[in-house]
């Protein structure tokens, strides 16, 4: 038996700070009901794994977090952060993205200058003072942990590094805005193993400042990274625990079935 919605959204004491959280959340993909009634909370300060088979959700629920389906979608229910419901036609999406950033599958760097890359949004906000922005990509490449690899060369075009730099200098110009959370939609998936530990070791420092939500189909990520783990399947929330229990003493037949590589 499933675990209602009411007990995923309560399952943290209530003196926990919960960053980000959604109530009955449903997407529908035309006629594809593709997310059913998510009611999910995530503490702040630590990282999150969502986790499922194919087609499960786990995407489709990141990315409405930030209400990036909002264009190929229809989402229903509540998305709650900062005590607003953003799930509504008045909220301001640009500035839900700023506060809740995302860093996609592929690194996706613009065709522009490491320097220009972390300071393209913020110039488009108005931030112009050269100090200001050099302080700004400092500290930025320096959360994402790639700052001595290239303060020298912040003028070298973002697409010449390699994948493991170039999403890194995507993690960096989300960090640049000053968000809250930062979501991830598999973002080792196209990294060699080296760039893959240490794009982890990066998040692992990151979670002192930021929420962090990672959708993950390495199960060996998701148990080293994470600190907590959902499990989706065909568009629910099956089991949501701190990682290890998920990965040790699953509560729900299903999850321990795809844990243990038994799923079918």
């Amino acid at each position: 038996m499933l675990q209602t919605a009411e007990q995923y959204l309560y399952q943290f004491d209530k003196e926990t700070p919960i960053a980000i959280s959604t109530d009955k959340l449903n997407v529908f993909y035309d006629d594809q009901h593709a997310m059913i009634d998510a009611s999910l909370a995530f503490k702040q300060n630590t990282i999150t794994a969502l986790i499922g088979p194919s087609g499960s959700g786990k995407s489709t629920y990141l990315r409405s977090l930030n209400r990036m389906n909002d264009d190929v979608a229809t989402v229903t229910g509540q998305i709650n952060f900062q005590d607003i419901n953003i799930n509504q036609p008045a909220v301001d999406v640009y500035e839900v993205r700023r506060q809740i950033g995302m860093v996609f599958q592929r690194p996706n760097p613009f065709a522009k200058s490491i320097y220009d890359n972390i300071t393209f949004a913020l110039k488009r906000r108005g931030i112009t003072d050269k100090q200001t922005l050099d302080e700004i990509v400092e500290t930025s490449l320096k959360q994402a942990a790639i700052w001595d690899q290239v303060k020298d060369q912040l003028n070298k075009s973002a697409l010449a590094l390699s994948g493991g730099q170039a999403q890194r200098i995507c993690i960096a110009r989300a960090l640049a805005v000053k968000p809250e959370i930062l979501l991830l939609d598999e973002p080792a998936s196209a990294l060699d193993p080296i760039s893959t530990a240490q794009l982890e070791e990066t998040l692992k420092g990151l979670k002192k400042q930021y929420t962090i939500i990672i959708v993950t189909h390495n199960m060996q990520q998701a148990a080293r990274l994470s600190d907590y783990t959902v499990f989706f399947d065909q568009g629910r929330v099956v089991e949501y625990n701190q990682t290890r229990k998920v990965f040790t003493r699953p509560k729900m037949d299903r999850t321990n079935d795809y844990v243990s590589g038994n799923f079918g």
